[in-house]
């Protein structure tokens, strides 16, 4: 959420920031609910202020000995001028409030102009994509023969489309991959290893930018008449874990990793990546959390941002980062820098992660805070993320990278210890 005082005193430039990744602020209603809500708060003080005179006035007439039943009826009836007041108050509060929470982020300057992904700005490129001398197969067919390692079928039998069902092999890496990225990001990173919920409130959802915009994108369920929902990713119960929180200044950075499913429903995607598990509504994900201090957020970002490509290297698949443009980049972040990851079946680099500064924004939301050593007054994080990585996407990678002519796979070299010395699959 944004600093309400930027709202109340620079909405026109705020707007035109606004404007550049294509959202419309409605500076009228903005302007209007304000002037209204001003004029609502002086009319309370000035009720305050008379209540108090005539209940002073009380004590002074009844030493008097003078008859106090006038007094009484005048304050009593400030008293409900008074409530009527403030409920008129805290209704345009939750109209400026409800208007507030679904504005993005402000972006950070260096974030490059453009309207889409298509004017997404490529900063890096590593590897050479390998020269096949047979005909490549996606992963889906790898999978399915490997043994039906990769079964869509099954998966729709059991849920419904965009569900997999994973067997023996193809299984075994895919768990492999998860323990191998969570052992980098703690033993060579620095981040803590975590494990959370997969159910989470709706005030963790708030908090992370997810509710209200982008509720339809939930799986969601009921218990004990109380509503939670599926994380679509462990960034909301890692990062809500300083929510209401005040945090030590020593002890930041605070750095955590975590291995999750994560559940989306894809909402307004449908006819897009409908083969095989590029986008499912269940997938597996190692999600990295930095909680910062504001001068070092954009340091922090290309930190993790190469905690995520070392991954990558390690696994040694061709990739290529860019930063998000203006018009791609997410409701909440500052700055965005995605991971693309080559995949020789399409002929193109595709998403794996994406590594994120949010800025103040979800801290604000949140209210999570850490104590200055200099002035001992709290002030807002700076919170960030990114994916360490999409292990389906990764999965998907390794088949389709590392797939030989009879349709074995070889497994990269650093995860065949995790595969008991297992050096292909098929």
């Amino acid at each position: 959420m944004l600093d309400p005082k930027l709202l109340r005193t620079d909405l026109e430039n705020i707007a035109t920031a606004l404007a550049k990744r294509g959202f419309k602020l409605d500076t009228g209603q903005l302007s209007a609910l304000e002037e209204q809500r001003k004029g609502i708060q002086v009319k309370t003080q000035e009720l305050q202020n008379q209540r108090n005179t005539r209940s002073k006035s009380i004590g002074q007439a009844k030493a008097r000995g003078e008859d106090i039943q006038p007094l009484l009826a005048e304050v009593s009836q400030l008293g409900d001028d008074l409530k009527a007041a403030e409920e008129e108050q805290n209704k345009v509060l939750a109209q400026i409030n409800a208007i507030a929470s679904a504005i993005p982020n402000l972006m950070d300057e260096s974030v490059p102009h453009g309207d889409s992904e298509d004017d997404n700005v490529e900063i890096k490129r590593w590897g050479t994509p390998r020269e096949f001398d047979f005909e490549v197969k996606d992963h889906v067919d790898l999978g399915a023969a490997l043994d039906k390692g990769l079964d869509f079928e099954s998966g729709a039998k059991l849920a419904g489309t965009r569900f997999a069902v994973m067997r023996g092999q193809v299984a075994k890496l895919h768990r492999a991959l998860a323990q191998f990225m969570l052992d980098v990001h703690t033993e060579e990173h620095g981040y803590q290893e975590m494990y959370v919920p997969y159910l989470v409130n709706q005030d963790s959802l708030y908090g992370t930018g997810q509710l209200p915009k982008f509720g339809d994108d939930l799986f969601n369920t009921e218990l004990a008449n109380k509503q939670f929902s599926l994380i679509p990713t462990a960034e909301v119960p890692l990062t809500n874990l300083v929510r209401d929180e005040i945090v030590e200044e020593a002890e930041l950075p605070i750095k955590m990793a975590a291995h999750s499913p994560c559940f989306r429903s894809e909402a307004g995607s449908y006819g897009r990546d409908i083969r095989g598990l590029i986008r499912q509504h269940q997938f597996d994900k190692v999600e990295m959390v930095q909680l910062v201090k504001p001068e070092t957020s954009m340091a922090a970002l290309e930190e993790l941002t190469g905690h995520a490509e070392k991954i990558l290297e390690k696994l040694e698949l061709p990739y290529r980062t860019v930063v998000l443009c203006t018009g791609d980049i997410g409701f909440s972040s500052s700055k965005t820098f995605d991971l693309e990851v080559w995949l020789p079946a399409q002929n193109t680099y595709r998403e794996i992660s994406s590594c994120s500064n949010m800025g103040d924004f979800q801290a604000r939301r949140m209210q999570a805070r850490f104590r200055n050593s200099e002035t001992n007054k709290p002030e807002l994080l700076h919170t960030l993320n990114g994916s360490g990585l999409a292990v389906g996407r990764t999965l998907v990678a390794i088949l389709e990278n590392y797939q030989q002519a009879d349709g074995s796979i070889k497994v990269p070299t650093v995860l065949q210890p995790y595969m008991k010395g297992l050096t292909q699959l098929g």
